[in-house]
């Protein structure tokens, strides 16, 4: 069985890839957000003042649909770093292989949730995200409103399997512990 582990275990590297690529996504997009906003901001109390510098009308557009990515991404960044809000309060008088198998069953819950992001969030995007644009930029389809959430879906389920087959893996090889 310690075969069948070290040889799923070479894949490690994807989901360190997927974690570093989103990872990297959102502190692109969050520089992008400070920048866009605070020019925006500057433009609205200094534009009167200096010509040059004005509020574009499309950085608020712009700004809520690079925070929805930052906060479905990040959402998905927390799964793989065990982050989320969970309920530890019984975890002391369980048993551990009942805590396991219950963390089991809530990433099984996750990874549905995720598979419904990936399909219908992909649906949403193509059907209505396609059919508009963005106010103050006429030229540029909604699609890029709705796409985070297939995104998040499908890093989702990434971190999501690996979190249980780590579990599963568990209950087959003993951790040891470095001193």
């Amino acid at each position: 069985m310690n075969g069948f582990f070290k040889t799923v275990d070479k894949i490690k590297p994807l989901y360190d890839a997927t974690y570093n690529v989103m990872l990297f996504v959102c502190k692109i997009f969050l520089i992008a957000d400070i920048c866009i906003t605070g020019y925006a901001v500057l433009g609205r109390y200094l534009g009167k003042y200096v010509s040059f510098l004005s509020d574009p009308k499309w950085s608020e557009e712009v700004v809520l649909t690079l925070m929805a990515y930052m906060a479905v991404l990040s959402g998905a960044l927390a799964i793989r770093r065990k982050a989320h809000i969970r309920m530890t309060a019984f975890d002391k008088y369980l048993p551990t292989k009942v805590i396991k198998a219950l963390d089991i069953i809530n990433d099984v819950c996750v990874l549905a949730l995720a598979v419904v992001m990936l399909v219908v969030g992909w649906k949403y995007a193509i059907k209505i995200g396609a059919k508009g644009n963005y106010f103050s930029m006429p030229k540029v389809s909604r699609f890029w409103m709705y796409f985070p959430i297939p995104v998040a879906g499908l890093a989702m389920i990434i971190f999501e399997l690996e979190a249980i087959y780590n579990h599963i893996k568990s209950f087959f090889v003993k951790e040891v512990v470095k001193q």
